[in-house]
């Protein structure tokens, strides 16, 4: 019964480490960009919503949004935990994901923050880009991410930290070093491995 959510800047490997942790603690990475693309591909009542928006090049509302992973976590897989990738973004889906758990009786576990100084991160990003020929992927555009990242999470991330849920771990490292950081810490807080799990992929 663990359920999860992961934060991190751009570029930390947070997708990386959200495949990781979901096959060792045996629940499922739930990404709502996944979720947006499956219900467009699948041309689900809410996925023609959804792309009716993204053409026009606007946000996808949180009433939306919501709806979306409240569907989603309805599923199956997702019945004895999950880790929530990309979700809640704002105050108000905290508030609506805190009462969509508590009329099931459930609750979060914890909340892994992949923290990483931006300097790092932002030289890190432009040496890939640089080097895979994507001249549009600047470094001030790198920044930009960033600090929208920063700007846009802050506030969540004090939230679950004012309850206790944080789980901050240094991202930056080498992919086994910072996937060990992130089962030591979660170790520490009573959430272990599933059994039979292979720790050298965790």
């Amino acid at each position: 019964m663990t359920r999860m959510l992961i934060v991190g800047p751009p570029g930390a490997g947070k997708g990386t480490q959200a495949s990781r942790i979901t096959s060792v603690y045996g629940i499922p990475d739930i990404s709502t960009g996944d979720i947006f693309r499956a219900n467009i591909k699948n041309e689900t009542p809410l996925g023609r919503q959804v792309k009716a928006i993204v053409d026009a090049g606007d946000y996808v509302p949180d009433s939306l949004t919501n709806q979306l992973v409240t569907d989603r976590l309805a599923e199956d897989d997702a019945k004895d935990g999950f880790l929530l990738d990309g979700y809640p973004r704002t105050l108000e889906q905290v508030k609506y994901l805190d009462d969509l758990l508590a009329s099931k009786g459930q609750e979060l576990a914890a909340v892994i923050q992949l923290v990483a100084d931006q300097d790092e991160i932002v030289a890190r990003l432009t040496k890939r880009a640089q080097e895979q020929g994507r001249a549009d992927d600047s470094e001030e555009a790198i920044r930009h991410r960033q600090e929208v990242y920063v700007r846009e999470t802050s506030p969540l991330i004090d939230v679950y930290r004012d309850r206790g849920l944080l789980v901050p771990v240094d991202g930056l490292g080498g992919v086994d070093e910072v996937a060990e950081r992130i089962r030591a810490a979660l170790a520490e807080r009573g959430i272990h491995l599933l059994a039979g799990a292979d720790e050298t992929v965790a």
